[in-house]
């Protein structure tokens, strides 16, 4: 019976051009010509006997026979991976590799990842710190944690925390700017600036009733882990995203001189994986002791 089977190699083209709908992207993820992957295709065709993609002028999109082949072919080839994964790990430990922006690795997640470890001894854990966005179709990462909108091309991505910002500086710099006991009183303080951060200066003091017309003068940084040493050393106030400085703040580094007045950050943190990851061993175990973590971390228990 396995005679009849298509050739593995054109599957694995159907698979990729299927799911990016394009071919030219197949060709480079499988890191061969364009025309190797119509190529294939067409072989597949012509063994099946039915059209699996309808070419029109600048895109392919698959046909309603080879959208339902295509859901297959993505779960046999999953499946056939993972085994493939689990034979060659049996004399070893499994790797699992997660990527992360340079911010929330230093400020949240390496510090945690020890836990990870304890639930996990049978997993040897690399953390890839990185703030491009790693391609994870390529197998060198399994899953990564994001900051963003949620709208990633050609993955899954699962919004695991939020986050909101207001000012922190250390308890030195509060007293030697008289206490900031009001929002108003940071009109004289030197103010840190995360770039790029659309949650920004301007928008809280918005949100404080505050009259700040100069709110973009300071130094500004391009990671907010950046920003937030700096106002441990007193250099001025950041304006914190919460999961960033909550630990600093916890271990008396930080304070939050107006807790109550906290901006909703503009984007979210994701775990991003994979299509045909979703139910993996080693993405199961990182989601599941991630909520646990970010559970503990939201009640204040950590």
């Amino acid at each position: 019976m396995f005679d009849r089977l298509p050739p593995l190699q054109t599957l694995r083209a159907f698979e990729a051009a299927g799911r990016l709908l394009s071919m030219t992207l197949a060709a480079k993820e499988l890191h061969v010509t364009h025309g190797a992957v119509s190529r294939h295709i067409k072989t597949l065709e012509n063994h099946l006997g039915v059209a699996l993609f309808r070419r029109l002028t600048r895109r392919i999109v698959l046909t309603e026979a080879g959208a339902e082949f295509h859901v297959a072919v993505a779960r046999l080839l999953g499946e056939l991976t993972r085994e493939a994964e689990r034979l060659r790990a049996q004399d070893s430990v499994a790797r699992l590799t997660i990527s992360t922006s340079v911010s929330f690795a230093s400020k949240w997640l390496a510090p945690r990842l020890h836990r990870l470890k304890d639930r996990h001894p049978e997993l040897d854990i690399h953390l890839d710190v990185t703030d491009v966005n790693v391609d994870l179709n390529d197998g060198q990462v399994d899953a990564a944690v994001r900051y963003g909108s949620g709208r990633y091309r050609h993955v899954l991505a699962e919004r695991i925390l939020e986050e909101t910002v207001t000012p922190v500086c250390s308890p030195a710099y509060r007293t030697k700017m008289g206490g900031l006991s009001a929002p108003a009183s940071l009109v004289g303080c030197t103010l840190l600036h995360e770039d790029r951060m659309l949650a920004n200066w301007e928008q809280w003091f918005a949100l404080a009733g505050v009259d700040r017309a100069r709110s973009g003068r300071g130094p500004a940084y391009s990671h907010g882990s950046m920003a937030i040493d700096a106002a441990i050393r007193g250099e001025g106030v950041a304006l914190g995203r919460s999961a960033l400085v909550a630990d600093d703040i916890a271990a008396g580094r930080l304070i939050a001189p107006f807790p109550q007045l906290r901006l909703k950050a503009e984007r979210g943190y994701e775990l991003v994986y994979r299509t045909g990851n979703r139910d993996h061993p080693k993405v199961g175990a990182l989601r599941d002791w991630l909520a646990d973590e970010i559970r503990v971390f939201l009640t204040g228990a950590d």
